[in-house]
Protein backbone atom coordinates (compact mmCIF):
# COMPACT_ATOMS: atom_id res chain seq x y z
CA UNK A 1 0.00 0.00 0.00
CA UNK A 2 3.07 2.34 0.43
CA UNK A 3 3.86 2.01 -3.23
CA UNK A 4 0.35 2.62 -3.83
CA UNK A 5 0.43 5.98 -1.96
CA UNK A 6 3.12 7.42 -3.88
CA UNK A 7 2.19 5.92 -7.06
CA UNK A 8 -0.64 8.69 -7.74
CA UNK A 9 2.01 11.55 -7.22
CA UNK A 10 4.96 9.83 -8.92
CA UNK A 11 4.58 11.38 -12.02
CA UNK A 12 4.86 15.08 -10.44
CA UNK A 13 7.65 13.72 -8.58
CA UNK A 14 9.49 12.58 -12.41
CA UNK A 15 8.44 15.94 -13.96
CA UNK A 16 9.93 17.75 -10.86
CA UNK A 17 13.25 15.62 -10.53
CA UNK A 18 13.75 16.44 -15.21
CA UNK A 19 12.63 20.04 -14.24
CA UNK A 20 15.86 19.94 -11.84
CA UNK A 21 17.86 18.49 -14.32
CA UNK A 22 17.39 20.67 -17.09
CA UNK A 23 18.32 23.48 -14.85
CA UNK A 24 20.81 22.06 -13.11
CA UNK A 25 22.34 20.48 -16.58
CA UNK A 26 22.47 24.31 -17.98
CA UNK A 27 23.43 26.12 -14.78
CA UNK A 28 26.26 24.01 -13.50
CA UNK A 29 27.24 21.57 -16.25
CA UNK A 30 26.93 23.85 -19.01
CA UNK A 31 25.54 21.38 -21.34
CA UNK A 32 23.59 22.32 -24.53
CA UNK A 33 19.96 21.87 -25.73
CA UNK A 34 20.13 18.33 -26.70
CA UNK A 35 20.85 17.56 -23.18
CA UNK A 36 18.09 19.52 -22.39
CA UNK A 37 15.29 18.21 -24.24
CA UNK A 38 16.40 14.80 -23.71
CA UNK A 39 16.18 15.00 -20.35
CA UNK A 40 12.43 17.10 -20.78
CA UNK A 41 11.69 14.00 -22.82
CA UNK A 42 12.92 11.35 -21.28
CA UNK A 43 10.35 12.83 -17.89
CA UNK A 44 7.26 12.93 -19.71
CA UNK A 45 7.86 10.04 -21.68
CA UNK A 46 8.46 8.60 -17.58
CA UNK A 47 5.32 10.25 -16.60
CA UNK A 48 3.36 8.99 -19.42
CA UNK A 49 4.34 5.29 -18.34
CA UNK A 50 3.58 5.77 -14.69
CA UNK A 51 0.07 7.16 -15.90
CA UNK A 52 0.10 3.60 -17.35
CA UNK A 53 0.28 1.87 -14.38
CA UNK A 54 -1.92 3.98 -12.42
CA UNK A 55 -4.39 2.60 -14.40
CA UNK A 56 -3.26 -0.91 -15.03
CA UNK A 57 -2.94 -0.80 -11.09
CA UNK A 58 -6.59 -0.28 -10.54
CA UNK A 59 -7.68 -3.09 -13.05
CA UNK A 60 -8.51 -0.48 -16.22
CA UNK A 61 -8.92 -2.54 -19.10
CA UNK A 62 -12.22 -2.39 -21.12
CA UNK A 63 -15.24 -3.33 -19.36
CA UNK A 64 -13.94 -3.10 -15.87
CA UNK A 65 -14.39 -0.39 -13.28
CA UNK A 66 -13.01 -1.71 -10.00
CA UNK A 67 -10.13 -4.08 -8.56
CA UNK A 68 -6.72 -5.43 -10.05
CA UNK A 69 -4.98 -8.73 -9.06
CA UNK A 70 -3.83 -7.10 -5.87
CA UNK A 71 -7.06 -5.61 -4.64
CA UNK A 72 -6.51 -2.19 -5.04
CA UNK A 73 -9.69 0.02 -6.04
CA UNK A 74 -9.48 3.96 -6.05
CA UNK A 75 -7.01 5.12 -4.39
CA UNK A 76 -8.55 8.52 -2.67
CA UNK A 77 -7.33 11.33 -0.07
CA UNK A 78 -8.05 14.40 1.12
CA UNK A 79 -6.28 16.40 -1.75
CA UNK A 80 -5.74 13.72 -4.54
CA UNK A 81 -7.33 10.56 -6.43
CA UNK A 82 -6.11 8.17 -8.42
CA UNK A 83 -8.90 6.53 -10.26
CA UNK A 84 -9.32 5.60 -14.32
CA UNK A 85 -10.12 9.54 -15.07
CA UNK A 86 -7.34 10.73 -13.57
CA UNK A 87 -4.90 7.85 -14.88
CA UNK A 88 -6.60 8.62 -18.61
CA UNK A 89 -6.18 12.16 -17.89
CA UNK A 90 -2.19 11.49 -16.83
CA UNK A 91 -1.35 9.51 -20.23
CA UNK A 92 -3.18 12.17 -22.63
CA UNK A 93 -1.42 15.04 -20.83
CA UNK A 94 2.01 14.11 -20.54
CA UNK A 95 1.41 12.69 -24.17
CA UNK A 96 0.36 16.22 -25.46
CA UNK A 97 3.49 17.75 -23.52
CA UNK A 98 5.66 15.79 -24.88
CA UNK A 99 4.52 16.64 -28.86
CA UNK A 100 4.54 20.12 -26.91
CA UNK A 101 7.85 19.50 -26.21
CA UNK A 102 8.80 18.77 -29.98
CA UNK A 103 6.66 21.71 -31.21
CA UNK A 104 8.50 23.98 -29.14
CA UNK A 105 11.64 22.78 -30.12
CA UNK A 106 12.44 24.95 -32.76
CA UNK A 107 12.00 28.13 -30.79
CA UNK A 108 13.96 26.58 -28.25
CA UNK A 109 16.97 26.36 -30.38
CA UNK A 110 16.49 30.39 -31.35
CA UNK A 111 16.48 31.12 -27.08
CA UNK A 112 20.45 30.28 -26.71
CA UNK A 113 21.15 29.64 -22.79
CA UNK A 114 17.83 30.92 -21.88
CA UNK A 115 16.15 28.04 -23.76
CA UNK A 116 16.26 25.86 -20.52
CA UNK A 117 14.65 28.17 -18.26
CA UNK A 118 11.51 27.80 -21.01
CA UNK A 119 11.62 23.38 -21.27
CA UNK A 120 11.46 23.83 -17.20
CA UNK A 121 8.53 25.88 -17.86
CA UNK A 122 6.97 23.57 -19.82
CA UNK A 123 7.62 21.01 -17.51
CA UNK A 124 6.17 22.68 -14.47
CA UNK A 125 3.21 23.78 -16.91
CA UNK A 126 2.50 19.72 -17.54
CA UNK A 127 2.92 18.78 -13.87
CA UNK A 128 0.26 21.62 -13.06
CA UNK A 129 -2.10 20.49 -16.15
CA UNK A 130 -2.49 16.91 -14.22
CA UNK A 131 -2.97 18.19 -10.57
CA UNK A 132 -6.23 19.29 -12.20
CA UNK A 133 -6.97 16.19 -13.28
CA UNK A 134 -5.95 14.11 -9.87
CA UNK A 135 -6.89 16.89 -7.45
CA UNK A 136 -9.71 15.85 -5.51
CA UNK A 137 -9.59 18.80 -3.48
CA UNK A 138 -10.80 22.53 -5.14
CA UNK A 139 -7.80 24.10 -3.18
CA UNK A 140 -5.74 21.73 -4.64
CA UNK A 141 -6.90 22.54 -8.05
CA UNK A 142 -6.68 25.89 -7.64
CA UNK A 143 -2.89 25.28 -6.91
CA UNK A 144 -2.53 23.27 -9.48
CA UNK A 145 -4.72 25.51 -12.05
CA UNK A 146 -2.07 28.37 -11.04
CA UNK A 147 1.15 26.70 -11.10
CA UNK A 148 0.16 25.87 -14.83
CA UNK A 149 -0.96 29.17 -15.81
CA UNK A 150 1.36 31.27 -14.00
CA UNK A 151 4.23 29.12 -16.57
CA UNK A 152 2.19 29.76 -19.50
CA UNK A 153 1.57 33.60 -18.49
CA UNK A 154 6.02 33.45 -18.38
CA UNK A 155 6.24 31.28 -21.76
CA UNK A 156 3.23 33.68 -23.71
CA UNK A 157 6.01 36.52 -23.88
CA UNK A 158 9.16 34.55 -23.63
CA UNK A 159 10.84 35.79 -26.34
CA UNK A 160 11.19 39.32 -25.02
CA UNK A 161 11.51 41.05 -28.52
CA UNK A 162 8.09 41.91 -29.57
CA UNK A 163 5.93 44.36 -28.28
CA UNK A 164 2.72 42.21 -29.12
CA UNK A 165 4.63 39.17 -27.27
CA UNK A 166 4.72 41.39 -24.49
CA UNK A 167 0.76 42.71 -24.39
CA UNK A 168 -0.23 39.09 -24.93
CA UNK A 169 1.87 38.25 -21.87
CA UNK A 170 0.59 40.93 -19.74
CA UNK A 171 -3.47 40.62 -20.98
CA UNK A 172 -3.36 37.21 -20.06
CA UNK A 173 -1.81 37.56 -16.76
CA UNK A 174 -4.09 40.13 -15.82
CA UNK A 175 -6.75 38.74 -16.83
CA UNK A 176 -6.46 35.14 -16.00
CA UNK A 177 -5.80 36.64 -12.17
CA UNK A 178 -9.07 38.37 -12.22
CA UNK A 179 -10.32 34.71 -13.20
CA UNK A 180 -8.78 32.76 -10.43
CA UNK A 181 -9.70 35.57 -8.12
CA UNK A 182 -13.33 34.51 -8.98
CA UNK A 183 -12.57 30.90 -9.07
CA UNK A 184 -11.21 31.18 -5.43
CA UNK A 185 -13.96 32.87 -4.26
CA UNK A 186 -16.65 30.11 -6.02
CA UNK A 187 -14.51 27.63 -4.00
CA UNK A 188 -15.18 29.71 -0.63
CA UNK A 189 -18.80 30.35 -0.86
CA UNK A 190 -18.80 26.66 -1.76
CA UNK A 191 -17.53 25.98 1.74
CA UNK A 192 -19.30 28.35 3.39
CA UNK A 193 -22.36 26.48 2.12
CA UNK A 194 -20.96 22.73 2.37
CA UNK A 195 -18.13 23.05 5.10
CA UNK A 196 -15.53 21.31 2.51
CA UNK A 197 -13.44 21.85 -0.41
CA UNK A 198 -12.73 17.74 -0.72
CA UNK A 199 -14.99 16.33 -3.33
CA UNK A 200 -14.70 12.56 -1.98
CA UNK A 201 -14.54 10.48 1.58
CA UNK A 202 -16.50 11.30 4.80
CA UNK A 203 -17.65 15.11 5.10
CA UNK A 204 -16.32 15.87 1.70
CA UNK A 205 -18.47 17.07 -1.11
CA UNK A 206 -20.55 14.09 -2.27
CA UNK A 207 -21.50 13.38 1.60
CA UNK A 208 -22.29 16.45 2.35
CA UNK A 209 -25.20 16.52 -0.47
CA UNK A 210 -26.18 12.28 0.59
CA UNK A 211 -26.44 13.26 4.08
CA UNK A 212 -27.71 16.49 3.68
CA UNK A 213 -30.56 18.56 2.33
CA UNK A 214 -30.11 21.94 1.09
CA UNK A 215 -32.27 24.83 2.07
CA UNK A 216 -30.44 27.51 1.81
CA UNK A 217 -29.16 27.33 -2.00
CA UNK A 218 -28.36 30.61 -2.42
CA UNK A 219 -24.78 31.07 -1.67
CA UNK A 220 -23.77 27.35 -3.11
CA UNK A 221 -25.20 28.73 -6.58
CA UNK A 222 -23.74 31.38 -6.42
CA UNK A 223 -19.84 29.58 -5.55
CA UNK A 224 -20.79 26.89 -8.08
CA UNK A 225 -21.75 29.85 -10.91
CA UNK A 226 -18.25 31.62 -10.18
CA UNK A 227 -16.37 28.08 -10.50
CA UNK A 228 -17.72 27.55 -13.79
CA UNK A 229 -16.95 31.17 -14.33
CA UNK A 230 -13.24 30.83 -13.01
CA UNK A 231 -12.93 27.33 -15.18
CA UNK A 232 -14.74 28.48 -18.10
CA UNK A 233 -12.48 31.49 -18.41
CA UNK A 234 -9.04 28.71 -18.79
CA UNK A 235 -11.03 27.10 -21.38
CA UNK A 236 -11.71 30.26 -23.35
CA UNK A 237 -15.61 29.58 -23.40
CA UNK A 238 -17.90 32.49 -23.61
CA UNK A 239 -18.26 34.96 -22.68
CA UNK A 240 -14.64 34.84 -21.02
CA UNK A 241 -12.92 33.84 -23.80
CA UNK A 242 -11.49 37.60 -24.36
CA UNK A 243 -8.03 36.87 -23.64
CA UNK A 244 -7.98 33.65 -26.53
CA UNK A 245 -7.22 35.68 -29.39
CA UNK A 246 -4.74 38.23 -28.56
CA UNK A 247 -2.87 35.76 -26.50
CA UNK A 248 -2.55 33.11 -29.21
CA UNK A 249 -1.82 35.84 -31.73
CA UNK A 250 1.04 37.84 -30.16
CA UNK A 251 2.49 34.30 -28.07
CA UNK A 252 5.49 32.65 -30.16
CA UNK A 253 4.79 30.14 -32.56
CA UNK A 254 6.61 27.49 -30.69
CA UNK A 255 4.64 28.29 -27.76
CA UNK A 256 1.03 28.51 -28.45
CA UNK A 257 0.09 25.14 -29.24
CA UNK A 258 0.52 23.72 -25.92
CA UNK A 259 -0.81 26.62 -24.35
CA UNK A 260 -4.11 26.55 -25.77
CA UNK A 261 -4.38 22.88 -26.28
CA UNK A 262 -3.05 21.56 -22.66
CA UNK A 263 -4.96 23.92 -20.81
CA UNK A 264 -8.26 23.08 -22.68
CA UNK A 265 -7.87 19.22 -22.44
CA UNK A 266 -7.13 19.53 -18.27
CA UNK A 267 -9.29 22.77 -17.98
CA UNK A 268 -12.38 19.99 -19.00
CA UNK A 269 -11.47 17.15 -17.24
CA UNK A 270 -11.48 19.51 -13.93
CA UNK A 271 -14.79 20.30 -14.90
CA UNK A 272 -16.20 17.00 -15.14
CA UNK A 273 -14.69 16.06 -12.06
CA UNK A 274 -16.05 19.26 -9.99
CA UNK A 275 -19.06 19.37 -11.68
CA UNK A 276 -20.46 15.56 -12.72
CA UNK A 277 -18.39 14.10 -10.14
CA UNK A 278 -18.52 16.55 -6.86
CA UNK A 279 -21.74 18.72 -7.85
CA UNK A 280 -23.54 15.73 -9.23
CA UNK A 281 -26.67 16.32 -6.62
CA UNK A 282 -26.99 19.59 -7.71
CA UNK A 283 -27.03 19.17 -11.66
CA UNK A 284 -30.90 20.52 -11.67
CA UNK A 285 -29.11 24.01 -11.11
CA UNK A 286 -25.80 24.07 -12.84
CA UNK A 287 -27.02 22.01 -16.27
CA UNK A 288 -29.30 24.79 -17.22
CA UNK A 289 -26.49 27.36 -16.52
CA UNK A 290 -23.73 25.39 -18.58
CA UNK A 291 -25.72 25.05 -21.39
CA UNK A 292 -26.42 28.59 -21.69
CA UNK A 293 -22.88 28.94 -22.02
CA UNK A 294 -22.23 26.42 -24.50
CA UNK A 295 -24.80 28.15 -26.13
CA UNK A 296 -23.27 31.73 -26.08
CA UNK A 297 -20.34 30.07 -27.06
CA UNK A 298 -20.86 28.12 -30.26
CA UNK A 299 -22.84 31.59 -31.53
CA UNK A 300 -20.18 33.78 -30.65
CA UNK A 301 -17.18 31.57 -31.64
CA UNK A 302 -18.51 30.74 -34.97
CA UNK A 303 -19.32 34.00 -35.87
CA UNK A 304 -16.07 35.85 -34.77
CA UNK A 305 -13.70 33.25 -36.57
CA UNK A 306 -15.86 33.75 -39.69
CA UNK A 307 -14.65 37.49 -40.15
CA UNK A 308 -10.74 36.60 -38.76
CA UNK A 309 -7.83 36.80 -41.15
CA UNK A 310 -5.42 35.50 -39.43
CA UNK A 311 -4.86 31.70 -38.64
CA UNK A 312 -3.91 31.93 -35.10
CA UNK A 313 -7.17 34.45 -34.25
CA UNK A 314 -9.65 31.81 -36.04
CA UNK A 315 -8.34 28.95 -34.30
CA UNK A 316 -8.93 31.11 -30.99
CA UNK A 317 -12.01 31.59 -32.03
CA UNK A 318 -13.24 28.32 -33.66
CA UNK A 319 -11.64 26.96 -29.85
CA UNK A 320 -14.53 29.20 -28.42
CA UNK A 321 -17.08 27.10 -30.45
CA UNK A 322 -15.42 23.74 -29.54
CA UNK A 323 -15.62 24.96 -25.46
CA UNK A 324 -19.28 25.34 -26.32
CA UNK A 325 -19.29 21.69 -28.62
CA UNK A 326 -17.30 19.90 -25.64
CA UNK A 327 -19.63 21.84 -22.65
CA UNK A 328 -22.74 20.28 -24.14
CA UNK A 329 -21.91 17.02 -22.51
CA UNK A 330 -21.56 18.30 -19.76
CA UNK A 331 -25.04 19.07 -19.72
CA UNK A 332 -25.34 15.13 -19.49
CA UNK A 333 -23.29 15.06 -16.25
CA UNK A 334 -21.41 11.56 -15.32
CA UNK A 335 -23.55 10.42 -18.35
CA UNK A 336 -21.54 13.04 -20.71
CA UNK A 337 -18.34 12.32 -19.21
CA UNK A 338 -17.06 9.78 -22.07
CA UNK A 339 -18.20 12.13 -25.18
CA UNK A 340 -15.64 14.83 -22.86
CA UNK A 341 -13.07 13.05 -22.75
CA UNK A 342 -13.19 11.35 -26.31
CA UNK A 343 -13.45 15.12 -27.71
CA UNK A 344 -11.09 16.68 -25.95
CA UNK A 345 -8.32 14.38 -26.15
CA UNK A 346 -8.75 14.06 -29.96
CA UNK A 347 -9.71 17.80 -30.46
CA UNK A 348 -6.48 19.11 -28.72
CA UNK A 349 -3.83 16.85 -30.38
CA UNK A 350 -5.29 18.21 -33.78
CA UNK A 351 -5.35 21.99 -32.30
CA UNK A 352 -1.27 21.40 -30.93
CA UNK A 353 -0.62 19.97 -34.73
CA UNK A 354 -2.18 22.89 -36.32
CA UNK A 355 -0.29 25.87 -34.08
CA UNK A 356 1.92 23.36 -34.78
CA UNK A 357 1.83 24.15 -38.61
CA UNK A 358 1.13 27.15 -37.51
CA UNK A 359 4.63 28.12 -36.25
CA UNK A 360 6.91 26.79 -39.06
CA UNK A 361 4.76 28.70 -41.70
CA UNK A 362 5.46 32.21 -39.99
CA UNK A 363 8.21 31.20 -37.73
CA UNK A 364 8.65 29.88 -33.83
CA UNK A 365 9.28 33.35 -32.44
CA UNK A 366 6.95 35.08 -34.63
CA UNK A 367 3.14 36.09 -33.61
CA UNK A 368 0.45 37.24 -36.19
CA UNK A 369 -0.03 34.30 -38.92
CA UNK A 370 -1.56 36.48 -41.72
CA UNK A 371 -3.54 34.42 -44.64
CA UNK A 372 -1.09 36.15 -46.78
CA UNK A 373 1.53 34.01 -45.01
CA UNK A 374 -0.63 31.08 -46.24
CA UNK A 375 -1.17 31.90 -49.35
CA UNK A 376 0.20 28.75 -52.08
CA UNK A 377 1.26 26.86 -49.34
CA UNK A 378 0.58 23.48 -51.30
CA UNK A 379 3.58 24.91 -53.71
CA UNK A 380 5.86 26.26 -50.97
CA UNK A 381 5.40 23.05 -48.83
CA UNK A 382 2.96 20.48 -50.24
CA UNK A 383 2.84 18.22 -46.70
CA UNK A 384 2.14 21.15 -44.67
CA UNK A 385 -0.66 22.07 -46.60
CA UNK A 386 -2.05 18.85 -46.92
CA UNK A 387 -1.85 18.20 -42.73
CA UNK A 388 -3.21 21.45 -42.03
CA UNK A 389 -6.16 20.58 -44.54
CA UNK A 390 -6.94 17.17 -42.65
CA UNK A 391 -6.80 18.98 -38.93
CA UNK A 392 -9.22 22.12 -40.22
CA UNK A 393 -11.47 19.34 -41.72
CA UNK A 394 -10.78 17.19 -38.59
CA UNK A 395 -11.88 20.08 -36.89
CA UNK A 396 -14.71 21.19 -38.50
CA UNK A 397 -16.23 17.79 -38.24
CA UNK A 398 -15.79 16.08 -41.60
CA UNK A 399 -17.00 12.42 -41.38
CA UNK A 400 -14.60 9.95 -41.02
CA UNK A 401 -12.57 11.99 -39.00
CA UNK A 402 -11.97 12.22 -35.01
CA UNK A 403 -14.27 15.46 -35.08
CA UNK A 404 -17.07 14.24 -36.80
CA UNK A 405 -17.24 11.43 -33.84
CA UNK A 406 -16.76 13.35 -30.97
CA UNK A 407 -19.26 15.73 -32.25
CA UNK A 408 -21.39 12.64 -32.54
CA UNK A 409 -20.50 12.15 -29.14
CA UNK A 410 -21.14 15.48 -27.37
CA UNK A 411 -24.49 15.75 -28.91
CA UNK A 412 -25.77 12.14 -28.27
CA UNK A 413 -24.76 12.98 -24.77
CA UNK A 414 -26.68 16.10 -24.81
CA UNK A 415 -30.20 14.88 -26.67
CA UNK A 416 -30.12 12.28 -23.83
CA UNK A 417 -29.97 14.74 -21.44
CA UNK A 418 -33.22 16.62 -22.74
CA UNK A 419 -30.78 19.89 -24.41
CA UNK A 420 -32.32 19.22 -27.85
CA UNK A 421 -32.48 23.28 -28.40
CA UNK A 422 -28.49 23.27 -27.81
CA UNK A 423 -28.01 19.94 -30.29
CA UNK A 424 -29.76 21.65 -32.79
CA UNK A 425 -27.73 25.28 -32.28
CA UNK A 426 -23.89 23.20 -31.92
CA UNK A 427 -25.44 21.33 -35.28
CA UNK A 428 -26.23 24.58 -36.92
CA UNK A 429 -22.70 26.25 -36.06
CA UNK A 430 -20.90 23.39 -36.80
CA UNK A 431 -22.07 23.33 -40.96
CA UNK A 432 -21.33 27.36 -40.56
CA UNK A 433 -18.41 26.56 -39.25
CA UNK A 434 -16.94 24.73 -42.40
CA UNK A 435 -16.83 27.92 -43.75
CA UNK A 436 -13.77 29.50 -42.34
CA UNK A 437 -12.09 26.38 -41.87
CA UNK A 438 -12.67 25.96 -45.44
CA UNK A 439 -11.42 29.21 -46.84
CA UNK A 440 -7.98 28.94 -45.15
CA UNK A 441 -8.03 25.34 -46.96
CA UNK A 442 -8.46 27.73 -50.22
CA UNK A 443 -5.75 30.23 -48.84
CA UNK A 444 -3.29 27.61 -48.89
CA UNK A 445 -4.31 25.19 -52.22
CA UNK A 446 -5.89 28.08 -54.26
CA UNK A 447 -4.33 31.48 -53.68
CA UNK A 448 -0.93 32.67 -55.51
CA UNK A 449 2.02 32.55 -53.65
CA UNK A 450 4.55 35.52 -54.12
CA UNK A 451 7.30 35.00 -56.44
CA UNK A 452 9.91 35.98 -53.91
CA UNK A 453 8.50 33.45 -51.14
CA UNK A 454 11.04 30.53 -50.15
CA UNK A 455 9.97 27.36 -49.39
CA UNK A 456 9.10 26.33 -46.46
CA UNK A 457 10.87 23.12 -44.68
CA UNK A 458 9.66 21.80 -41.65
CA UNK A 459 12.02 20.59 -39.14
CA UNK A 460 12.03 16.50 -37.87
CA UNK A 461 10.38 17.65 -34.65
CA UNK A 462 7.97 19.25 -36.41
CA UNK A 463 7.12 16.63 -38.27
CA UNK A 464 6.09 14.23 -35.42
CA UNK A 465 4.18 16.48 -34.09
CA UNK A 466 1.85 17.16 -37.16
CA UNK A 467 2.46 13.50 -37.96
CA UNK A 468 1.11 11.87 -35.13
CA UNK A 469 -1.88 14.76 -35.00
CA UNK A 470 -2.74 13.67 -38.94
CA UNK A 471 -2.94 9.95 -37.35
CA UNK A 472 -5.06 10.56 -34.44
CA UNK A 473 -7.57 12.86 -36.95
CA UNK A 474 -7.91 10.06 -39.49
CA UNK A 475 -7.35 6.53 -37.02
CA UNK A 476 -9.92 7.65 -34.25
CA UNK A 477 -12.40 8.49 -37.68
CA UNK A 478 -12.19 5.77 -38.89
CA UNK A 479 -11.60 3.48 -35.55
CA UNK A 480 -12.54 4.96 -32.52
CA UNK A 481 -13.81 2.04 -30.73
CA UNK A 482 -10.60 1.48 -28.94
CA UNK A 483 -10.71 4.95 -27.69
CA UNK A 484 -14.15 5.13 -26.84
CA UNK A 485 -14.27 1.40 -25.23
CA UNK A 486 -11.47 3.01 -22.70
CA UNK A 487 -13.20 6.49 -21.89
CA UNK A 488 -16.24 4.57 -20.91
CA UNK A 489 -14.48 3.65 -17.85
CA UNK A 490 -12.77 6.28 -17.61
CA UNK A 491 -14.85 8.10 -15.45
CA UNK A 492 -14.38 10.41 -12.25
CA UNK A 493 -16.74 7.81 -9.77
Amino acid sequence: MQNAALLPIAPELVLLIGMLGVVTSAVLLGRDRREWGSIAGVALAVAAVLAVMQWLSLGGEPGTLHYSARGLSIVRSPMVVMDAYSAFAGVAIFSLGLLGLLAAWDLVETLGDRGAEFVALLLLAVAGLHGMAMSSNLVLLFLSLETASISFYVMAGFTRDRLDADEAALKYFLLGSLASAVFVYGIALSFAAIGSTTIYGAGGIRDFFSNTIVTERGVLLVGIVMIIVGLGFKVSAAPFHQWAPDVYQGAPGGAVGLMAAGVKLAGFIAIGRVLAAGFAAQIDQWASIIAIVAGISVILGTSLAAVQKDVKRLLAYSGVAHAGYILTAVTAGIFGISALLFYVTTYAAMLLGAFAIAGVVTGPREGPSPFAAWAGLRTRSPELAMAMAVLLLGLGGIPFTAGFVGKIQVFTAAASAGYLWLVVLALLTTVIGLYFYLKVIKVMFIDPVADDTDPIEASITTRTVFAVAVGVTILFGLVPWPLLDIVRDALPL
